[in-house]
């Protein structure tokens, strides 16, 4: 059953058509995305669909008391009252039943009352309604989904006026999930949210009763949550079933499969034309002319438009000059503002030319900090990095604050390179800067827009080392797709600070992960470092700081840390080896660690001593989880020989 149901919905604001011929369905429970470039009408199909802007044509048709809850892109909390206080209006209903069993529970008290056998069989119905709608958990609900969004304790008192722009829209996303609606409606959800908070959210929507309909370009969350793409692309909605790498393959095939018909029509077009030229006056005239209807026909009912595509961005990222092999080393490295509270210390890294190191973490953490101690923009509070031998950073600032404001798009590239002006406006073209664009002052651009010109800086620099922090925000999914392909064709090193897990996922080497006042180096995909942080959540143990090592080649000779194909890392035949060392002595240590935990159950077990039976029962289903995943690496580190 449909709990929302759209039919050739259109919508125009004056002369503009934003898109027509929209018929869509959202089934109850569904969990759909919808997809595009930036600027093409999304949050208004959003907002037609919810009936918050009413369509130009078509019909809207929303389920008998249907309850939507919507977060938009740039919410605003004005009310006078604190975050909980926020978070309690969800349950409104629960805590007005809440004062109501407090006055029954008072009238019970009174014995002499000639009715109290009615308020004590009242009392009974509504209390055991009240505690199956929750009303004995909700506070707890709150601090659990509250945690989960990134808001500690000490934050929970905070008038609603003091958050910021990302706390305001935690903090409304919070009040909606607990609201429980039946048709959740996000437009962007992981925006201001941590890799930490993004993973509770898709935890917490998978299980998700209602329907869903979001918004967003985070690829890994698609993959992790939707089962159901729109596609909205030239005013119109097609749709695609499967998460967003199924998108992507069924989106390929679809064009492919369209771009062959269209060839195909295109070419039998293209002979009848020429037949009913040379025959339309001559002996097979009528044949002819009968060709000419059919044609026209054709023309007119089933003729097949030239598959389109959206302009995107044409990004060409390459060194102009090659490093040394060791390109960024640390020693004893604490970085921060103040010496009695340091934000990260560094453990001793060595990274070498053309790995690509993803630094993780929290939001606030101290991860441009240390961006900006490694390039020397601030002391370190104690110990010392360096850069290598012929290495030159390319910083790329989550902010955009090198940008000058008051430049325009053009005087700001040229601060790069002075170029001919014809030909900075062509490279400008590549970055959709075209026309009167390239004259707009910097301070009017949109995130996406800043965003798209500091890449055009960085380009042109042509630096061997690009620190990037977060380069995917505000960038659309296609130019996600065109960066990540740039980035794994780079032949310089890259280091990576990113919330992008489907970004991290196709290019990292190494994992850094940073924690208050501290930082763990893993060397290995994203997908490693996931199962390796899993082991250790199971056995309670902490992932150890990995040796970084220079990477060789079968005949001993230092190569690229990870060579890259079709856009995968891919270990090199050192490395490989290596860890398929280590990974086998770690299964021979866990073998035996089952061995011999198997004999200490069958003696517990013997001597009837129940809680030791229980405590190696724990410990022998964690070590041998931690054992299948050791297996699972070892077969994927033989499958890339």
């Amino acid at each position: 059953m449909a709990v929302l149901s759209a039919n050739n919905v259109a919508k125009s604001f004056g002369a503009d058509d934003i898109f027509e011929g929209v018929s869509v369905d959202i089934p109850h429970g569904a969990k759909i995305a919808l997809v595009g470039t930036n600027g093409i009408g999304k949050t208004t199909l959003l907002e037609v669909l919810i009936k918050k802007e009413e369509p130009s044509a078509g019909t809207v048709s929303h389920m008998k008391g249907l309850t939507v809850g919507y977060l938009p892109q740039r919410p605003q909390l004005v009310a006078d009252r604190s975050l909980w206080t926020e978070m309690l209006t969800a349950f409104d209903d629960i805590r007005k039943r809440e004062r109501q069993l407090a006055k029954l529970t008072d009238a019970m008290s009174d014995t002499s009352r000639d009715d109290l056998d009615d308020v004590i069989e009242r009392y009974g119905r509504m209390e055991q309604q009240f505690e199956l709608d929750g009303g004995y958990t909700y506070e707890m609900r709150i601090r659990q989904v509250l945690h989960g969004l990134g808001f500690k304790p000490d934050e929970y008192q905070m008038p609603l006026s003091h958050l910021s722009g990302g706390q305001q829209t935690r903090a409304l996303l919070a009040r909606l999930l607990l609201e429980s609606p039946d048709l959740l409606v996000l437009d962007e959800p992981t925006n201001h949210l941590d890799i930490n908070a993004v993973e509770w959210l898709e935890s917490f929507l998978k299980t998700w009763p209602g329907a869903l309909l979001v918004v967003s370009h985070d690829r890994y969350f698609m993959d992790n949550v939707i089962t159901v793409i729109w596609e909205m692309d030239w005013g119109r909605v097609d749709v695609y079933r499967g998460n967003y790498s199924h998108y992507i393959q069924q989106r390929e095939d679809r064009h492919a499969r369209l771009q062959k018909e269209y060839e195909a029509q295109q070419e039998f077009i293209a002979k009848e034309e020429d037949y009913i030229r040379r025959n339309i006056s001559g002996q097979n005239t009528s044949q002819a002319k009968g060709r000419l209807r059919r044609l026209e026909r054709l023309k007119r009912d089933r003729l097949i438009a030239r598959p389109r595509s959206q302009h995107n961005i044409r990004l060409d990222l390459n060194a102009d000059l090659r490093s040394g092999e060791k390109v960024l080393m640390t020693y004893d490295l604490v970085a921060g503002y103040e010496r009695d509270k340091p934000l990260v210390r560094v453990p001793d890294i060595t990274l070498y030319r053309t790995e690509i190191a993803a630094m993780i973490g929290p939001n606030g953490v101290g991860k441009t900090t240390l961006l900006r101690t490694l390039l020397n923009e601030l002391a370190p509070l104690s110990g010392s990095s360096r850069l290598g031998a012929a290495v030159q950073p390319g910083y790329f600032a989550q902010a955009h604050e090198r940008l000058n404001q008051t430049n325009g798009v053009l005087d700001e590239l040229l601060t790069v390179r002075n170029l001919p002006i014809s030909e900075a406006r062509n490279y400008l073209a590549a970055f959709l800067f075209t026309g009167d664009d390239v004259f707009r002052p910097v301070s009017t651009l949109s995130g996406g827009e800043r965003g798209r010109l500091a890449l055009a800086k960085l380009a042109l620099n042509g630096d061997n080392f690009l620190l990037l922090d977060e380069p995917t925000n505000h960038l659309d999914i296609p130019s996600q797709e065109i960066l990540q392909a740039v980035l794994a064709g780079f032949n310089g090193t890259i280091l990576l600070v990113s919330h992008d897990r489907y970004l991290i996922d196709a290019l990292a080497t190494q994992i850094w992960d940073v924690q208050p006042g501290k930082m763990t180096v893993f060397e290995g995909t994203y997908r490693e470092y996931l199962q390796a942080r899993e082991v250790a959540r199971q056995t309670g143990r902490e992932i150890e700081n990995m040796p970084s090592q220079p990477p060789q080649s079968r005949d001993g000779k230092a190569v690229s840390g990870a060579q890259r194909s079709n856009g995968k890392p891919r270990l090199s035949e050192f490395e490989r080896t290596r860890r398929l060392a280590a990974i086998e002595q770690q299964i021979n240590d866990l073998e035996i660690r089952l061995v011999n935990l198997s004999g200490e159950l069958g003696e517990a077990s013997s001597a009837g001593a129940v809680d030791r039976v229980r405590d190696l029962g724990e410990q022998y289903a964690a070590t041998e989880t931690e054992l299948n995943i050791a297996l699972e690496t070892w077969e994927s580190l033989l499958e890339q020989q």
